[in-house]
C-alpha cells in the first residue's frame, strides 16, 4: 500500500535543500570581501583582489594590428575588411555569399545610413548600367554627407545612453530643454566629429580649455538617466544617481560591468568595489539645479560667457529699477488727486503702504494693477516717457550685445572641492567604510593616475577620466566602438555582447579584424566614424545577399562565420518614417523641442490628468522624423513601444526583436498606419490617375521601392474588383491595398 507520507516527505526535503541553499548563498556573500584584522576593508585589500593574471584578458591588452591575410580569392577583396572575413571562410571551405541584387543593395543601403528609404527619383540607381561597385561607393558618400546620416546614427547613440525626455517614477517631471542633447548628438555626427573629442565634450564639457555652450550642453549626458524627485531617503538616492553614471559610463565607453561591483567585489570579473567607489569619486562633484522638487535647466556656457551674462543681466536690472522708480514716483502723484475709473477702495489700498495694507486691500491691488498701470502709463509726463525709453533702448542694446546663452540641462559642479566618497559596505550609503580615492579600474592601468587638487572652478577630475578613455592606448575604447558600428550594420556585432567585454562576455568572431579595426580607427581613420563607415560600407562584406545556405546553415545557423548579410526588421523609427515618406508628407524640418505623436485617448485615460499629459496633436509637427518623438517614460507612445523602442531606464546596447500579436494589431487597426494608409492613397490617385495598374506599379514603388511582377499586378487588380463593393468605393479599396503594402514582410526588412 501506497504511502500517503510520501510526497510530503518529498516536498520536505525540498524545502530543507533550499534552506540549506540559501544558508551556502549567505555563507559565500560573506566571504566574498576581504577579511582584515579588524575594521572595514583597506584600499590595499581591494586591489589583492585583481591579479597580475587578470590583465591577460584579451580586451585587456593593447590594441595590435594585426597583418592582413592573404586569401586564394583576391578578386573578392575590395578593402582589408573582405580580406579577414574570406580568410576565415577560406578555412573551411567555404564561400561568401554573392553579392545582393541592385535594388535591393540600394533600399539596404538607404535604411542603413540615413533611416530612409529611397525616393522615385533616387531608385534609378538601382537599376543603372555601369560599374555597380564604383556607382554604390559615390551613393556612400552622398548618404554620409545628408543630414539625415545625424538623425538616423543619432538615435543609435540615444539607445546607449538611456535618453528620455522625463525623469520616471511617480510625477515623471519634464527634464527642461533635455532636447538640446539630442540635438547635439545629431549635429555632431553629421559633422564628424572626430569620436576622441566626442567623448571628452561629454564626459568633461565643462572643464576643457575651450569649453563653450555646445560643450556644456554635451554633459547632459550624466543627467538623462531616471531621477525621483521626492526620494524616500535623500542620501540613499545620491548613491542611485551615482550608480546610473558610473554602470553608464562604463558600459558605453568601455564595455565593462562596473556596476555589479557595488556591493562586493565583481563575481566574475576582475573589477573590485573599490573600482567601483573610485569611478563613483570622480562623478560625486556633481550638483543638480533643482528648487525643491522642480527640475532645472541652467544656461549653458563657459565661465567667461556665464559672467558676461550674469554682468549684463546686472546691468538690465539696474536700468529696470530706474523705470520702475520713475513709474512708481509718477504713481504716487497720479493717486494723490485720483481722476480716473478704479473704485474708491481700491485707490485707498493703493495709497496704503505695501506693508500696512490688510488681505482684502492686497486683494484689491492684485485685481487693479493691470488697470492702473494702463491709466498711469497714458499720463505720464513726456520728460518721464523719455527717461524710459531711454532705459529701455539700453536694455536693448545690452541684450543684442550679449544674447542670452542656450539653457540645458546638465549637471553643475559648484566648487573644485569635491565631497569625501567612502566604499558602502554592502552597498547601504548608512555604512561607510574605507576612503574612496578618485582613480580607475585597477586591471586597466599599471599605476593609478594622480587626480591632483585643482586650481580653477571644477575638480577636473572628469577631465582626467575623459583623457584616459579618450587615449589611443586604451585598449577598450576603439575596440568598442568600432564593435558597435559594425553592430548596427550587421545586426551583430564582432563581440556579441557589445556592452560586456569581460570574462563572461562573448570573445570575438574575429579577433584579428576587430583588432585591426581599432587600430586602422585611431591611427589612420583619425577616431572619423564616417571613414569607419565608408570602409564597412564599401567592403563587399557588406554587400552580400542575404539568401539562405542549407549546409552552411546547420553548421552555423547563428552566422557567426560571416557568410551571408543577416535579415533584420526595421527599428521603429526608420519603419514610420518609411511610411511618411511613402505619403509623401514627411516633415523634414529638424531639432528643436519634440513633437508629440497621437496616442490614443484611452491611453491616457489611466493618468490623474489625462488632459495634461500630453499635448493637443498636430499633424503636421507629429510628421517630423521619429526620433524626434517626445519620450516619457511613464508612457512610452503605444506604437513605439509596441515595436521594441528600447528600454530608457539604462543603457540599452541592442534592442529587443519580439513578434506578439499587439504588433499586428498596432499595425493593422492603429491610427498612424491607418492615417498614412489614407495619404498613401490619397498620394497614388493623384500622381498616377484612375489607371489602377499605373496605381499599382507606383504603390510598389513608393512602399517597397521596386516595380511590382505580373503576378503581383493580377492579384492586387483581383483584390480591387473584389473589395470595391457597396459600401466601400474605389478610394477605400486602394486605401486597404496600402495599408496591406505597409503590413508586409519586406516593408519591415530593408531588403
Amino acid at each position: 500500500m501506497r504511502s500517503t507520507r510520501q510526497p510530503e516527505d518529498k516536498f520536505g526535503m525540498r524545502i530543507r535543500l533550499l534552506l540549506l541553499g540559501l544558508v551556502l548563498f549567505v555563507s559565500s556573500l560573506a566571504a566574498e570581501e576581504p577579511k582584515p584584522a579588524s575594521g572595514p576593508p583597506s584600499a590595499a585589500d581591494y586591489d589583492a583582489f585583481v591579479q597580475p593574471s587578470d590583465r591577460d584578458h584579451w580586451s585587456f591588452k593593447t590594441v595590435v594590428r594585426p597583418p592582413i591575410p592573404k586569401v586564394t580569392d583576391a578578386t573578392w577583396v575590395r578593402n582589408p575588411i573582405d580580406a579577414f572575413v574570406l580568410a576565415k571562410l577560406e578555412g573551411h571551405q567555404w564561400r561568401p555569399n554573392p553579392a545582393a541584387g541592385a535594388p535591393q543593395l540600394l533600399r539596404r543601403m538607404y535604411l542603413d545610413v540615413i533611416g530612409l528609404p529611397p525616393n522615385l527619383e533616387e531608385q534609378s540607381l538601382g537599376g543603372a548600367g555601369g560599374d555597380v561597385g564604383e556607382r554604390f561607393d559615390q551613393l556612400v558618400d552622398q548618404l554620409l554627407s545628408r543630414p539625415e546620416y545625424g538623425e538616423r546614427w543619432g538615435r543609435h547613440w540615444l539607445d546607449l545612453v538611456r535618453y528620455a525626455e522625463t525623469n520616471g517614477y511617480e510625477r515623471d517631471g519634464t527634464k527642461p530643454n533635455v532636447w538640446r542633447y539630442r540635438d547635439y548628438v545629431i549635429q555632431s555626427l553629421n559633422q564628424d566629429k572626430p569620436y576622441d573629442r566626442f567623448i571628452l565634450e561629454q564626459l568633461a564639457g565643462d572643464e576643457l580649455p575651450d569649453a563653450s555652450s555646445e560643450t556644456v550642453i554635451a554633459t547632459g549626458y550624466y543627467r538623462l538617466g531616471p531621477w525621483d524627485d521626492e526620494p524616500a531617503d535623500p542620501k540613499e538616492d545620491r548613491y542611485e544617481q551615482l550608480e546610473d553614471m558610473v554602470n553608464t559610463t562604463s558600459q558605453v565607453f568601455l564595455g565593462m560591468t562596473l556596476a555589479c561591483a557595488r556591493c562586493h567585489n565583481h563575481k566574475f570579473e576582475p573589477y573590485s568595489t573599490l573600482d567601483y567607489y573610485r569611478m563613483a569619486a570622480i562623478f560625486n562633484t556633481l550638483q543638480r539645479p533643482q528648487a525643491g522638487r522642480a527640475d532645472l535647466g541652467s544656461p549653458a556656457g563657459n565661465r567667461e560667457q556665464l559672467a558676461r551674462e550674469a554682468a549684463r543681466d546686472q546691468a538690465i536690472q539696474e536700468r529696470q529699477r530706474e523705470i520702475d522708480q520713475r513709474r512708481t514716483a509718477f504713481q504716487t502723484t497720479f493717486l494723490t488727486e485720483y481722476p480716473g475709473k478704479l473704485p474708491a477702495d481700491a485707490v485707498t489700498a493703493f495709497r496704503t503702504a505695501p506693508d500696512k495694507r490688510n488681505d482684502a486691500q492686497k486683494k484689491l491691488v492684485q485685481q487693479h494693477q493691470a488697470a492702473l498701470d494702463l491709466e498711469v502709463t497714458a499720463e505720464l509726463p513726456e520728460a518721464t516717457r523719455g527717461e524710459i525709453r531711454e532705459f529701455e533702448r539700453q536694455q536693448q542694446d545690452l541684450r543684442a550685445a550679449t544674447p542670452d546663452l542656450p539653457r540645458g540641462y546638465f549637471f553643475t559642479e559648484p566648487r573644485p572641492n569635491p565631497p569625501v566618497t567612502n566604499v558602502l559596505l554592502r552597498g547601504k550609503a548608512t555604512a561607510p567604510g574605507t576612503v574612496a580615492e578618485p582613480g580607475l579600474p585597477t586591471v586597466l592601468v599599471a599605476k593609478q593616475p594622480p587626480f591632483p587638487a585643482s586650481k580653477g572652478p571644477t575638480s577636473q577630475r572628469r577631465l582626467i577620466l575623459a583623457n584616459w578613455i579618450a587615449n589611443r592606448e586604451n585598449p577598450l575604447t576603439a575596440r568598442v566602438i568600432v564593435n558597435r558600428v559594425w553592430q548596427f550594420h550587421f545586426g551583430e556585432g564582432l563581440v556579441r555582447t557589445p556592452s560586456d567585454y569581460g570574462v563572461m562576455g562573448s570573445s570575438p568572431t574575429h579577433p584579428e579584424l576587430l583588432g585591426w579595426l581599432a587600430d586602422w580607427f585611431v591611427n589612420e581613420g583619425g577616431w572619423s566614424l564616417k571613414k569607419l563607415h565608408r570602409l564597412i560600407l564599401t567592403s563587399n562584406a557588406y554587400r552580400m545577399s542575404k539568401a539562405w545556405n542549407a549546409e552552411y546553415g546547420a553548421k552555423d545557423p547563428t552566422n557567426e562565420r560571416l557568410w551571408r548579410m543577416p535579415y533584420r526588421r526595421l527599428d521603429v523609427e526608420p519603419l514610420c518614417d518609411a511610411m511618411l515618406v511613402a505619403t509623401g508628407r514627411l516633415n523634414r524640418e529638424m531639432g528643436g523641442p519634440s513633437m508629440y505623436p497621437f496616442v490614443p485617448r484611452q491611453a491616457l485615460e489611466g493618468h490623474s490628468d489625462p488632459n495634461a499629459i500630453w499635448k493637443p496633436f498636430d499633424e503636421k509637427d507629429a510628421s517630423r522624423r521619429t526620433v524626434y518623438a517626445f519620450i516619457k517614460r511613464s508612457m512610452v507612445v503605444p506604437l513605439l513601444e509596441v515595436l521594441d523602442l528600447c528600454d530608457t531606464t539604462r543603457s540599452a546596447a541592442q534592442r529587443n526583436v519580439t513578434s506578439v500579436a499587439p504588433q499586428a494589431l498596432a499595425m493593422l487597426n492603429g491610427d498612424f498606419v491607418n492615417r498614412q494608409s489614407q495619404h498613401l492613397a490619397a498620394r497614388v490617385e493623384r500622381e498616377a490617375g484612375a489607371d489602377r495598374r499605373a496605381q499599382i506599379v507606383l504603390a510598389w514603388r513608393l512602399t517597397l521601392c521596386r516595380e511590382p511582377t505580373e503576378r503581383e499586378v493580377a492579384a492586387m487588380l483581383q483584390f480591387l474588383q473584389e473589395a470595391q463593393q457597396p459600401p466601400i468605393d474605389a478610394h477605400q479599396a486602394l486605401v486597404q491595398m496600402c495599408r496591406a503594402l505597409f503590413n508586409l514582410n519586406e516593408f519591415a526588412y530593408a531588403d
